[in-house]
């Protein structure tokens, strides 16, 4: 869709109250006249315990229906409640993408005993000893769904490794033994093999599983009526298998099922890398621009801001690139953080926003808050989310020529009257730049709609104008009317 946006709508800390559901579907007109087209849910079937988010898998048909692990609802409420939200959002033509979680499982109904090696956790190629027999919570009998959906159960040799003996009462990294059994190829080499993330880790090279998972994304796609799926840690998981899982959606439900990758790598080349294996059937997240921005918050002033794309997707491969400022992986006191500090976000989604290229995405938190503690960021957002909708056409004419004044023209289109912008942002003192728009737009007065800047630029004979942005600020220019 032009001009899409996606919203990640959930952080690590929502309450357990079972209200998601019905939040989000009462939010739905409103996401739609803010300029959202696309949301991503969190996970949304039985996790191990009712509290958690989701991420703890334990059945993944169990989309809050069935009375198992001690509740029905998920933490976000139940099925019909899900199912009713998602025809809200399709009523106001908003995507719907599940987060789906394919690469571990928790939970187990019943402990067996298997062999496994113990590996070392920083190169799991290095087993620490001799194989020995170990006792593990890998039995999936989901009494309380008693088949329904599928008859499928989950057994020691469908996963490749757990990560504690009941036995001994012992954590650590198990890999579990038998024929045909290793760690994944095509997964990321941090740790040597970074295939083991936590609990037990699905073996997504056994044939009954791939069938399984396969199955179980074409049915829920249809049961939900999905429009999308943001994968979970696929940096963890079988490249291939994400290819021809991914081919099946898309055999299910068309050619334009959506997906995006969460792979977690803050370098470029292994994300262009990961992309040409799995034969760019999928989005990634821009993980290096996120860390570009974090440092430029962390830096202030000394960071150059010409650098702010330098070795970004959005830059190399901006067809697939879903840009975001923060999710809930780098939230405050999540595994992975690095959350942006408040001063430089308004900067951070003006780019993603308005720039050309890109897929954005707005995290929760950043617009409705976390901790229950409302977003300082709303209005901004509010701001460049009409701004993105009515002006942010046509081609990117680039001004990153300073290191901490920076910016870019968008030169409108035919087909948004009206459309056109300038947009400029600063690390350090107050800025401005002369900025060519064109001869076709001499003696247009345009002015600046955050509030931050008062006075209006008058264009001179050759389109020219001299356009200014507030200290440690944006500012967003468009054609006074």
């Amino acid at each position: 869709m032009e001009n899409g946006v996606m919203m990640q709508y959930f952080e690590w800390n929502l309450p357990n109250d079972g209200k998601l559901w019905k939040q989000l579907k009462e939010d739905a007109s409103h996401l739609h006249d803010i300029g959202v087209t696309a949301v991503w849910i969190p996970p949304a079937y039985k996790a191990d315990e009712q509290q958690d988010e989701g991420y703890a898998t334990y059945d993944l048909y169990d989309l809050g229906e069935f009375e198992q692990k001690g509740t029905v609802r998920t933490k976000y409420g139940t099925k019909d409640e899900l199912k009713e939200m998602i025809d809200e959002l399709h009523k106001y033509h908003i995507s719907v993408y599940l987060d789906v979680v394919l690469n571990h499982k928790t939970g187990g109904d019943f402990t067996e005993k298997f062999m496994v090696v113990e590996v070392d956790p920083n190169d799991r190629n290095k087993a620490l000893g001799e194989p020995f027999e170990i006792q593990g919570w890998t039995g999936y009998s989901f009494h309380g769904r008693k088949d329904k959906y599928s008859d499928f159960k989950w057994h020691w040799y469908h996963f490749s490794g757990t990560g504690f003996d009941d036995a001994k009462k012992r954590s650590g990294i198990f890999q579990i033994q038998g024929e045909g059994k290793s760690w994944s190829e095509g997964v990321d080499s941090e740790n040597g093999n970074y295939d083991f993330l936590l609990g037990n880790d699905v073996d997504l090279d056994h044939p009954e599983v791939v069938k399984e998972l396969n199955q179980w994304g074409k049915w829920v796609s249809n049961e939900l009526n999905l429009d999308g799926m943001r994968l979970d840690a696929i940096k963890h998981m079988k490249d291939t298998f994400i290819a021809q899982f991914l081919d099946n959606m898309r055999k299910e439900r068309g050619d334009d099922f959506y997906a995006v990758g969460e792979y977690w790598n803050g370098d470029l080349e292994t994300l262009d890398q990961y992309v040409e294996t799995v034969g760019h059937k999928i989005n990634l997240f821009d993980v290096p621009l996120h860390y570009n921005m974090f440092q430029a918050s962390q830096e202030g002033k000394d960071y150059d801001l010409q650098n702010i794309l330098k070795n970004t997707l959005v830059e190399h491969n901006n067809v697939l690139a879903v840009t975001f400022v923060d999710n809930h992986d780098s939230q405050r006191g999540s595994s992975l953080e690095s959350q942006i500090k408040d001063w430089f976000k308004p900067l951070a989604y003006g780019l993603i926003l308005l720039m050309k290229d890109g897929y954005p995405c707005i995290f929760y938190g950043d617009y409705y808050g976390t901790k229950g503690k409302k977003s300082p960021h709303t209005k901004i957002i509010d701001i460049l989310l009409d701004a993105r909708r009515k002006y942010a056409y046509g081609e990117q004419i680039d001004y990153f020529d300073h290191p901490s004044t920076v910016g870019f023209i968008r030169t409108g289109d035919d087909e948004h009257k009206g459309s056109g912008l300038v947009f400029l942002m600063s690390n350090d003192e107050a800025g401005s730049k002369q900025m060519d728009l064109g001869a076709e737009h001499k003696g247009e007065v345009w002015h600046e709609i955050t509030g931050s800047i008062p006075d209006d630029v008058a264009l001179d004979g050759e389109g020219k104008g001299e356009f200014s942005v507030a200290a440690r600020n944006i500012a967003v220019w468009i054609k006074k009317a």
